[in-house]
Order: C-alpha cells, then sequence, then structure tokens
C-alpha cells in the first residue's frame, strides 16, 4: 500500500509539474513548432538513444567484472534495454536500477555484488555529468545573467562536486561505527569497490571515456530533436543548458522525470533567452523518444520471458 500511494503521489507530482509547464508558455507557438515537425531528425535522436544503450551495456559490464561478476555482454545489454523500460514506467531512473540488480541477482550474482555494480554505474554516470556542469559553468554563467539562477547553478555543480568527493572518501575513513549499521556499511564497501575498480588505468579510462560519450549522446540528440522542429538552440548551447537539466531530473520525484525535466527545460531555456516554448517542446519530444526506447525494452522484456537474463559468472581473480 505505501509503495503505492507513493507511486501515486509521483503521478501526481508530474501530472501538477506538467500542467504548470504548459501554462508557463505560448501554446499557440508550441502548436506551430509541432506542426512543422521533421520526422527524420526524430528518427535519428532515437538512433543516438538506442545506441546509448549498448555503450550503457558495455560499461555496467566492465563495472560488473570488477564487482567480481561476469555476465556477458549479450546479458548486460538485454538488461539494459528491459531497464529503458521500468525506467518509463517507475519513479526516474530508480526503477530500471531495481530491474537490473533483480534480473543478474537472481541469476547467481549476488545480492550485494549485484546492487554494488548497478550503483557504481549510476554513481560513474553521475560523476561524468558532474564534471561535465562544473566545467562548463564559466560559459554557462556567462549566459545566464539571472543572480538567482546563477546561484542555483553555482550551487548545483559544487554539491553534485561534494557529494562526488564524500562517496570516494568514505571508502578510506576507518570508523568503526560506520560498520554498524547496514547502510553505512555496505556505501563503505561501495566506495572501496570503486577504488578497487579505479586501480587499473584501463578499466578506468574505458567507463571515463564512455561515461562522457554516453551524455554527449543525448546532447547530440537534443541537438536533433532541436532540428526537428526548427528552433534555435545550437549544439554548443545545448551543451551548456542539458546536462544540469538532466542532473536535476535524476532526482526521483516523479514518474520517469516528466514535469520536473520540462520545467527546468523552459527554465533553462527562458535564463539563455532562447523562447520558453522550445524549451518545452525539445523536452517533451526527449521524454517521447525515451518512451520509445523503453517500448523497445517491454518487448525486450516479453520476448525474453522464461529466459535467463545473464550468465553471472564469477569473473576470474576478482573477489565477489
Amino acid at each position: 500500500m505505501r509503495r503505492l500511494f507513493l507511486l501515486l503521489l509521483k503521478a501526481a507530482i508530474s501530472g501538477l509539474l506538467l500542467y504548470v509547464s504548459l501554462r508557463a508558455v505560448n501554446l499557440a507557438v508550441l502548436g506551430e513548432r509541432l506542426s512543422r515537425l521533421h520526422s527524420g531528425w526524430l528518427a535519428a535522436s532515437v538512433g543516438i538513444l538506442a545506441a546509448q544503450v549498448f555503450i550503457l551495456a558495455a560499461r555496467w559490464r566492465l563495472i560488473a567484472e570488477g564487482c567480481g561478476i561476469a555476465p556477458s555482454f549479450g546479458a548486460t545489454l538485454r538488461v539494459s534495454f528491459i531497464a529503458t523500460f521500468f525506467n518509463q514506467v517507475l519513479p526516474s531512473t530508480v526503477g530500471g536500477d531495481a530491474a537490473r540488480i533483480w534480473m543478474l541477482a537472481r541469476e547467481g550474482g549476488g545480492w550485494a555484488a549485484s546492487t554494488y555494480s548497478v550503483l557504481l554505474d549510476r554513481v560513474a554516470g553521475l560523476i561524468a555529468l558532474t564534471l561535465i556542469v562544473f566545467l562548463c559553468l564559466p560559459w554557462t554563467l556567462s549566459l545566464v545573467q539571472d543572480p538567482v539562477a546563477r546561484i542555483v547553478l553555482v550551487l548545483i555543480g559544487l554539491s553534485a562536486i561534494a557529494g562526488s568527493v564524500v562517496f570516494l572518501a568514505i571508502g578510506h575513513i576507518r570508523w568503526k561505527p560506520l560498520m554498524h549499521w547496514a547502510p553505512t556499511r555496505h556505501l563503505v564497501e561501495v566506495s572501496r569497490t570503486a577504488w578497487q575498480i579505479c586501480g587499473s588505468r584501463r578499466t578506468l579510462g574505458l567507463i571515463a571515456v564512455s561515461s562522457f560519450i554516453v551524455h554527449l549522446m543525448t546532447i547530440l540528440a537534443a541537438w536533433c530533436m532541436v532540428q526537428s522542429v526548427s528552433a534555435t538552440a545550437s549544439f554548443t548551447l545545448l551543451l551548456f543548458l542539458v546536462p544540469p537539466v538532466i542532473l536535476i531530473a535524476t532526482v526521483p520525484i516523479s514518474i520517469a522525470g516528466w514535469g520536473v525535466r520540462e520545467g527546468s527545460m523552459i527554465v533553462a531555456f527562458g535564463y539563455a533567452g532562447l523562447p520558453q516554448s522550445d524549451g518545452l517542446v525539445v523536452s517533451v519530444l526527449i521524454g517521447l523518444t525515451l518512451v520509445a526506447i523503453g517500448a523497445i525494452g517491454g518487448i525486450v522484456w516479453i520476448a525474453s520471458n522464461g529466459r535467463r537474463p545473464v550468465a553471472a559468472n564469477p569473473s576470474p581473480g576478482a573477489t565477489p
């Protein structure tokens, strides 16, 4: 009952935020943009985000090996696509991550190692996104003149960096009380596992490169959506605007980020001097494109029902 209540609450939040977003823009301009939709550009964005899943699966497999399990690439790819489906029907990215943990653990990956691999995969993506936001801050602040918005952007960047530093530092803390409480004990173990993975320069380099490529692909997909409605935002401008929006949309207070993403994109476009209706239409197209990828994941889930989704054999030389 509690889970159902939370799900309904987050659905209500999504609906409310979407309603507020629609009221904040000129719907006539929005309709005019959509009436000139170029399907070729939209198809390109779907292709980019579908290709992104392949890179995400490869990154997760590398991290899983560092956690002591060795699923095949085909298995992680299949589960990653299925996770995109659960991302669309459950709050934010939490549903997809839970599905990945469950599917990996039930086939012998072990609950702890499976959970660690998914958490570290999520952390790798967030750290890369945080660095992009932080490195782009000087240019982003030059675009945004509103003092309150500037403070918010700086706080987002600094908070994300601080969180990453704390996560990495906690693995070196030798304070015994941390090991007495299950959540903090597992957090310490996850951090220590991250440091073990960082011990391999090749693995660390591949994870870092793939993480940055994934986010650049998201920005490229957003640029394709801009082209599909003949909007005015350039790729460089989207490089400054989209990452903070993605970072905010990861907060699990709505269904698949709906409402949070739209409101944030409207604000970002407005502060950059761009039409807010363009921000809304691009954000909605991002959401619909992710729904299309999620539909592919749903088909994969139905097609693989009853099959072994992963082959989680112990990784040679790895610590379970």
